[in-house]
């Protein structure tokens, strides 16, 4: 099979119909919120094994996927508040109500996620700030911070949280992660000149998000949204783990790191999973040119390559052991190949 490029239709046929399956089965009963639950797994890692491999893009111009971030962000407004709607309706049994949940959260963390992701990496303005609201409504606004703060600067340095090191099981990962992540945000924004801190903001802005799904279905509205939250941060940390397990940048003979380089992140080239996670994985290239397009990013030779689609690997390093018996070939075999540093 030849190799295509990813246009730009298959990224929002596979970003937008999960989102449309769900919200039907908001409003209905029906087997729509397991539909969509396969839409968003079995579906895409199936079709990885079916079609060729994802190719680089031809063009350099994609003035069409900014509008498509700005759908997914007021979506990702709209659709967990949908799902609490319908999780809360007497009308729907405990199997429709987890199903619909469960898809909700695995659709902010693998789709709205990448599309804040891109927002906050744009220079216009009003696209950054809609990312801040997109991660803020999942109650993990420093994210933009420390994200775009430290993760750039250090990623592959013992300065970076969201880097883990080598034999660092997820669970003990997460813990450090968040915590050392918010913290590092915080100094680091704090250390800028501004007249009101971007944490009171992000704060604001989940407070409103907490009053809307509470404003919906009550208490429970409201806990209900911090658990697809608390579910969408779960995968948020666990693409931050996959993508840079094990990965660290040389020190040169002057005592600084290496320059930010394709061996410092862990990439995929699967067809339908960089369709769903809009080029995610394709995620030395977003390091070593932050400023890309999601559409436009390429996977250079060099990059190192995980074995299997990323939602995937996410899963099997849900289980410490299997995940570190699993990559230890892969991890050596990527070093073995690096060149001297110098």
């Amino acid at each position: 099979m030849t190799a295509r490029p990813i246009p730009l239709s298959a990224f929002a046929a596979a970003s937008l119909l999960p989102a449309a399956l769900i919200a039907t089965g908001a409003a209905l009963a029906g087997p729509w919120p397991a539909i969509a639950l396969v839409t968003l797994f079995l579906l895409p890692i199936a079709l990885d094994h079916l079609l060729a491999r994802a190719a680089d893009p031809q063009g350099a111009e994609f003035p069409a996927g900014n509008g498509l971030l700005v759908l997914l962000a007021l979506t990702a407004f709209a659709l967990p508040l949908a799902a609490i709607h319908g999780a809360t309706s007497p009308s729907t049994g405990p199997a429709h109500k987890a199903a619909l949940l469960i898809a909700t959260g695995l659709w902010l963390g693998q789709i709205a996620h990448p599309a804040a992701h891109e927002l906050i990496h744009r220079t216009d303005r009003r696209l950054y700030w809609l990312g801040v609201a997109v991660y803020s409504a999942l109650l993990v606004g420093h994210h933009a911070s420390s994200h775009r703060l430290i993760h750039h600067r250090f990623v592959a340095t013992p300065d970076d949280p969201a880097t883990a090191r080598r034999g660092e099981g997820f669970w003990r990962f997460l813990l450090r992660a968040s915590w050392q992540g918010y913290r590092a945000g915080f100094a680091a924004e704090s250390a800028r000149s501004r007249r009101i801190h971007p944490y009171a903001v992000y704060t604001a802005l989940s407070a409103a998000t907490l009053t809307a799904a509470a404003l919906v279905a009550g208490p429970m509205g409201a806990a209900l949204w911090v658990l697809l939250a608390c579910h969408a941060q779960l995968q948020i940390h666990l693409s931050d783990y996959v993508q840079h397990y094990g990965l660290t940048r040389r020190i040169l003979p002057d005592g600084k790191p290496e320059p930010v380089g394709p061996a410092h992140s862990w990439n995929s080239a699967h067809w339908a999973t960089s369709a769903l996670l809009l080029n995610a994985p394709r995620h030395s290239d977003h390091h070593t040119n932050p400023q890309r397009p999601y559409p436009g990013l390429r996977l250079p030779d060099t990059a190192p390559r995980l074995p299997w689609p990323l939602p995937l690997a996410a899963l099997i390093a849900l289980v410490p052991p299997l995940w570190r018996r699993l990559m230890a070939p892969e991890l050596s075999r990527h070093l073995s190949r690096l060149p001297p540093a110098g």
